[in-house]
């Protein structure tokens, strides 16, 4: 069975945010909360965690996967430096429902993003490693917008389920691809083209 635990949105309990932190760091999977979608959390330096959350979501091994991040400099570490139309995207929208893709020091792409959740935020910090989280659902489902949608599709099959209630937007993250000359954006969610574009 998928351990269960319900703590507040506004004032996530340490020790259960520990807890589960603890587990995500050897290699467990943890769903939380964000302000979008619950996402499915890995270790991503745990080849194995990572290789779990692709079989659990049948999800295409092509696909890659968001890296979520505490801090920039989480970021850097893995791209080597944050170009300068990034940076401003960033800092407008950071913590917030905004993935990035840039380019990692081996030239591959890789999303990142940095959740406006309480809970999400310190989990991310307290495992204190750089973590996989796509939507806590079997690939081609609904995002779950509460605990109760992601045990419908992972209850057995996942070690934590973080219930900090509904999500605020409900919604996935806007996309955007700043590896090219152009930035495209490959998905608009919870921030518009517009608002973007407003900042390119």
């Amino acid at each position: 069975m998928t351990e269960v635990i319900r703590i507040s949105a506004s004032r996530p309990s340490a020790a259960a945010v520990k807890k589960a932190a603890s587990v995500l760091k050897k290699g467990g999977l943890v769903a939380f909360p964000t302000e979008t979608v619950y996402g499915l959390g890995a270790n991503l330096l745990d080849k194995k965690a990572v290789g779990k959350v692709y079989e659990i979501k049948k999800r295409p091994r092509n696909k890659p996967l968001t890296v979520h991040v505490a801090d920039t400099a989480s970021v850097r570490k893995i791209t080597g430096n944050i170009p300068l139309r990034a940076a401003k995207l960033i800092k407008k929208y950071w913590p917030g429902p905004l993935t990035v893709i840039l380019k990692d020091r081996r030239g591959k792409k890789t999303g990142f993003r940095m959740p406006d959740n309480k809970i999400a935020f310190g989990l991310i910090k307290k495992a204190g490693v750089p973590v996989v989280a796509p939507s806590a659902n079997i690939s081609g489902n609904k995002p779950p917008t509460d605990a109760k949608g992601v045990l419908r599709d992972l209850d057995g099959k996942i070690d934590i389920v973080i219930d900090g209630g509904k999500t605020v937007i409900g919604i996935e993250s806007t996309v955007v691809d700043m590896t090219g000359r152009t930035p495209k954006i490959l998905r608009e969610g919870a921030i518009s083209k517009a608002e973007i574009e407003k900042i390119w």
